[in-house]
């Protein structure tokens, strides 16, 4: 199996087949990334579609100084926002739930433990869905992606020192936005 760094050489030849590998390789992903983010499966397969165009059109100005995956999310990242200037509409929770689905349900579980489960991930939803695209973006990248913080700064174009006081607001931010839930839909 070719690394990325071959598959990249063998797209920028003209080899196509390469490139679809490329995509294949991090297509899950970067959707799944994206829906985080976006919380619309209709807009994740949007962004991600155009990400790739334009990681294939821009390929030749990949220099490797990242990880191929962090250049296409970066990319990706960034017709996101713009796509957000754009319509500058909310989502509602319920659209919300509608385009992504339900959490996946464990068949082993307690009822009960699995009501308790799907309400805290309704109101973490509602929650994260409250918080700026800057917060969230880095939230998605620390606490669900697992990046470190040179890869989010790598990612977002920013400073160590910024990833870390922002990652520090946004949690602050989220833990407001969930007391207010909780406050607001106590468990019975």
């Amino acid at each position: 199996m070719k690394d990325d760094a071959q598959l990249i050489d063998a797209s920028l030849q003209g080899d196509t087949v390469a490139f679809g590998e490329l995509v294949r390789r991090y297509q899950g992903r970067l959707f799944n990334t994206l829906l985080k983010v976006t919380g619309s499966r209709e807009e994740s397969e949007d962004v991600g579609q155009e990400a790739f165009v334009q990681a294939f059109v821009k390929l030749g100005s990949f220099r490797g100084q990242s990880a191929f995956y962090t250049w296409l999310y970066r990319i990706a990242f960034n017709i996101s926002v713009t796509r957000k200037r754009k319509k500058r509409v909310e989502a509602s929770i319920d659209q919300q739930r509608d385009t992504t689905g339900d959490e996946p349900i464990d068949e082993g579980e307690v009822p009960t433990e699995q009501i308790l489960r799907e309400e805290r991930a309704v109101l973490v939803h509602a929650a994260m869905s409250k918080l700026s695209e800057e917060h969230r973006s880095i939230l998605v990248l620390r606490e669900m992606e697992g990046c470190c913080y040179e890869v989010i700064a790598d990612i977002l174009e920013l400073s160590v020192g910024t990833v870390r006081s922002r990652l520090h607001r946004a949690r602050l931010q989220l833990r407001e936005e969930l007391n207010e839930l909780f406050i607001e839909n106590p468990a019975e």
